[in-house]
Parts: C-alpha cells; structure tokens; sequence
C-alpha cells in the first residue's frame, strides 16, 4: 500500500518530505558550510522492519527526489557499514523515509532505485516486476517471442537483463543485488514462462566494477547449441553461449527489419557481425557486400545467408574503416549503405576519439553513395547523445559536399524502453538518411 504524501512524524515513518524551503523562506542565511558526513558505521542501522537503513546527504536528497535511479557513493551519510547487495531502506539527513534501493558496496553506484514506498521486496516484488514487463511486450510486439524481456533499470530491476529467445531465456546478473538473488530470479522465470533452459550470460566487464567475477554457463534446463529465430523477412541463429552480449543484438531488430525496406542495388553492411542487417538488406538489394572482421563471425555469416537461400550476399572478412578508406580511393559507389559499429567510447574521456571515429567512417559512407543512395547509421555509446551524433554526421556531410536528408531518427525497439532521468537507457541511436 502506497504511504502517505505528508510529512512523516518520526524519522520511520513512510512517505516523501515536503520540499525544502528556500533559506528566505526559513528566515534564515544561507547555508555557506559544506555538510559534514556522518561517521562510517561498522554495524548497520536498522529500520523498524528490520531493513537496513542508509542516509543520504542532500545532495544525495535532491538526486533521488528530481528522479535519478542513482546514488553516488560520495552521496551517502557516511559508509552504512553492509556487506553489499542488501535492499535498503533510504532515509533523509533527519531519518525521514524516502524509498527503498539496492545496495552496492564496492561500485561507485552505491544505490539503485527500487521503490518511493515502503514495501516488501520479496518474491511477489519481484513477481509483479517480471509480470508487468511481460504484459508490456506481449502488447508492444503481439505475437513475438523473441525479445528482451526486463531492461533493468526502465523496467523496475536494476542490475537484471532477461532476454528471451523463444523457449530458452539467456540472463545477466550484473549487481550483487541480483546475484545474490539468482535463485529466486530462475524461479520466478520458469514459473512465469516455463522455459526449456536458462542460460547466465554474466560474462561482462561490468561486473568487475561490482566486486563480482564474470561468468557463463547454463543456469537451468537444457540448451541443444545455437537457436533460431525470425526477424522480419529472414531467419538468425543464435549462440545464447558464446554470442555476442546475450546471443544477439536484439536492440537493432525493428531497426534490422527496416533496413529492408529502404535496401535497393549495391549495398554496403560494415561492422555486419553475423549479418542482423546484411541479410535484411539482401532480401531487397540487387547485392550485398558484408564486412566483418572477425573470422568466426564471418562463417556463421555465411551460414546465415545460406540458410535463407541468399545468394547475393559478399563476405569480406576485413577492418571497417580500411575498407572503407580503400573503396573511396578506388571510387567504388553504392546505393545502400549501414554502419552498425560496436562502441566506440566505454568512458567520457574516450568521447573526442569516438567522435572522430564515427566521423571518419560516416564520411567515407557518404562519399561512397550515388545520389539518391540511403545511408542507415547507428550508435551505441551512450556517452554520445543523439544531438551530438547528428551534430557529427551534419560536419561529415560537410566534409564530404554531400546534401543529405534525415528520413527517419531511430533508437532501441520497443522491448528496451527507456527510463525518464536516467539517458544511459537511451544509448542505442540510428539515423536513416538520403542523399540528395
């Protein structure tokens, strides 16, 4: 049951503080000294429900209350003195409830957000959690079985991705929260979807940040090898074990989907992976030239196109940016063209790079299509905002003495939602242009 919205009576009651008053409001002068952080703990501070409790400075206060789902260590009312991984209760400078988060100790993000309310966060939290995300893509994409199921954050568990691949289900753990909970997690899964296996694609840097060791391997059930899929007009298969991030870029699949309908005479896939775009584009295009450089992925490329009786489909297992270097000084032209580049910066002091990186490669595309050609770019640094990266391809266009029209601004599909307050989960952008 929601708490009240009045201002609690004791430092344990639930429910928001009223906004604070400006220092004019108070009477008062203005606060000119820095807070001075409580003193770390070495036993927690328990809750009425026994629930640990953290502090939090205010500016910490007014992070969580504009909405942010995260709290910074440097943020907290002195070290709670927990293990890690804990649910806990948030409290204000004076002890005032304000909503309940996942506790991380060794990260730098010490707290997610779980709830304004002081609720259990049980098996049935959790449940509701799985349920709603459920019922949002069987609405969003009616009839699919191929999609990520929770989206951590913008879908109500941070530190959790579920992905669903028809009867088999390839999950990430990727806060202490979450590990601590991926039996309850398994549970919970198969009893809402009942799926033939689930596999723990853990195996992401992230979770060194997390004080956690990555890890893979079958969680429950079994996993015959790779699966298969549709996706639009074709057929992928997937290795939910040794696949890139759970087995596929399920991000890019509307945007896979689309390609086809702009793909028409020579078309150009760089950066092509096991062809999510390439085979789209080859059941439009006159032809196809994928390339990829790395050599396992260039054969199950292959693999791809000869299960779908595509036959216009070139694969040059090759750098992206030599290739497409070499092929404006040979004056090759296309007519299609995608660039779904991996990320190019992990950090923000990677930006300047990763701007010149997308320039150079979107410039060569632009200098490679024939008038009327369609250029299909993407990116997924999170660190690049989507005004920037058009900022970047307005100053390629430049470069290049290319007019080029946007036709269409793109992001994840609708399986991925995005959280208002935090843009991280509004990483994936994808412009479609048209040169004039």
């Amino acid at each position: 049951m929601p708490t009240s919205s009045k201002p609690p009576s004791g430092p344990h009651r639930g429910g928001r503080p009223s906004p604070p008053q400006s220092s004019s409001q108070r009477g008062g002068r203005p606060h000119s000294r820095p807070e001075k952080p409580a003193p770390d703990r070495t036993t927690p501070d328990l809750g009425p429900d026994g629930v640990p409790q953290v502090s939090l400075l205010r500016r910490g206060v007014e992070r969580w209350q504009a909405g942010h789902p995260w709290i910074y260590r440097a943020d907290l009312n002195g070290d709670p003195g927990l293990e890690g991984g804990e649910v806990v209760r948030v409290t204000d400078g004076r002890g005032w409830f304000i909503g309940k988060a996942f506790y991380s100790r060794q990260s730098k993000i010490s707290l997610r957000w779980l709830s304004y309310d002081d609720v259990a966060v049980d098996a049935d939290f959790f449940r509701q959690k799985l349920q709603s995300a459920l019922d949002l893509r069987q609405r969003a994409l009616p009839g699919e079985t191929t999609y990520r199921l929770i989206h951590g954050e913008a879908d109500g568990i941070p530190g959790l991705v579920v992905d669903r691949y028809g009867d088999y289900l390839s999950v990430q753990f990727l806060v202490p929260a979450t590990e601590q909970r991926k039996v309850l997690i398994a549970d919970l899964l198969e009893e809402l979807l009942k799926p033939r296996g689930i596999v723990n694609r853990s195996d992401v840097g992230v979770r060194n940040l997390e004080g956690l060791t990555p890890e893979k391997g079958l969680l429950r059930g079994q996993l015959p090898g790779p699966i298969s899929f549709d996706e639009g007009l074709v057929r992928v298969r997937a290795d939910l074990l040794e696949g890139q991030k759970t087995g596929a870029f399920l991000d890019q699949r509307e945007n896979h989907v689309m390609a086809a309908q702009y793909a028409h005479g020579e078309a150009l896939d760089c950066f092509s992976y096991v062809g999510g775009f390439a085979l789209q584009l080859a059941s439009r295009a006159k032809s196809v030239t994928a390339v990829e450089i790395s050599e396992l992925a260039s054969g199950q490329l292959r693999e791809n196109a000869a299960a779908n009786k595509l036959t216009n489909v070139n694969v040059v297992v090759a750098n992206a940016f030599d290739f497409l270097r070499d092929a404006v000084d040979e004056g090759r032209k296309f007519d299609t063209i995608v660039l779904d580049p991996p990320s190019f910066a992990k950090n923000k002091d990677a930006i300047a790079a990763a701007v010149r990186g997308y320039k150079e490669i979107n410039l060569r595309a632009m200098q490679l299509l024939r008038p009327g050609g369609i250029l299909i770019t993407a990116s997924c640094t999170y660190h690049m905002d989507e005004q920037s990266f058009e900022d970047m391809l307005a100053s390629a266009a430049a470069d290049a003495r290319r007019r080029l029209q946007i036709i269409e601004r793109r992001g994840a599909g609708k399986d991925h939602p995005v959280l208002l307050n935090l843009r991280e989960t509004r990483y994936l952008k994808c412009f479609v242009l048209r040169v004039l």
